[in-house]
């Protein structure tokens, strides 16, 4: 019988079958007044490699955020004490921990609200905890070690912006922004591309690790966030122009200087 929250499939993974070792030792918290789904997340992260506590209030929640140095933070938009949102908007006053919100399946609202106070991607209940997993792990990929970077480049600059690709910042204008993960990764490929059209589909991937779906939103709010933070280009136009139907482009198209 499935738990409020969670899809079973039959073709799951076993609980005793770990994959993905590369992420043992990553933090997990789960903020959820949901007792029996967060008893059920605990066991089957942990089967896969994760550390896991859980918080089940809004204060509890927001002071282990705070507090706990958390690689990544599973965040409920219902809770006791204060939504959500509320929490959210709090922790972002002081960390840019990673975060994921749990939202009720068919509010589009609380998903779009979500990315905008600044979580970095959503899953919607009832959810099958591997795609939590997958969730997460594209998350880790963003924020956490030095980049891959075939170069060996370790910042990228277009016109008045640079990015440190070993400590994953950003400065506009000699001043920093602060950017979630996905902002940055999603920023990153905008500026190696600057002056070309980037698909809505490339940049999900970017930002997000996965493929669009119908009606995703997502890069849409991200690049609206991205747009405020960065402010616009000399002479008042803005930095990142939709093309319709396609996805964005830089406007900047400086010579991209390692």
């Amino acid at each position: 019988m499935n738990r409020p929250g969670i899809t079973r499939n039959s073709s799951s993974q076993q609980m005793s079958e770990p994959s993905h070792k590369m992420y043992d030792m990553s933090r997990v918290l789960i903020v959820d007044d949901d007792r029996g789904l967060v008893s059920l997340l605990e066991r089957f992260l942990r089967n896969e490699g994760f550390q896991v506590d859980a918080a089940f209030d809004h204060r509890s929640g927001l002071e282990a955020a705070l507090n706990g140095e958390y690689d990544v933070v599973i965040l409920d938009v219902m809770l006791p004490g204060g939504s959500g949102f509320e929490l959210l908007k709090a922790l972002r006053v002081n960390s840019r921990v990673p975060v994921i919100l749990l939202t009720a399946r068919g509010e589009a609202v609380d998903r779009i609200l979500g990315l905008e106070i600044g979580a970095d991607d959503y899953v919607p209940k009832p959810f099958d905890p591997r795609e939590l997993v997958a969730r997460i792990r594209a998350v880790l990929r963003r924020s956490q070690g030095v980049r891959d970077d075939p170069t060996g480049a370790e910042s990228l600059t277009v016109g008045e912006i640079t990015l440190s690709l070993l400590t994953r910042t950003a400065v506009c204008n000699n001043v920093p922004v602060e950017l979630t993960g996905a902002e940055f990764k999603l920023l990153e490929l905008l500026l190696r591309r600057a002056g070309m059209v980037v698909t809505r589909e490339e940049l999900a991937q970017a930002a997000l690790g996965r493929p669009l779906s119908a009606f995703d939103r997502s890069v849409d709010v991200h690049v609206s966030r991205l747009r405020k933070k960065l402010g616009c280009i000399p002479g008042g136009e803005e930095r990142i122009r939709p093309v319709r139907g396609i996805g964005y482009f830089y406007a900047v198209a400086s010579k991209v200087t390692p």
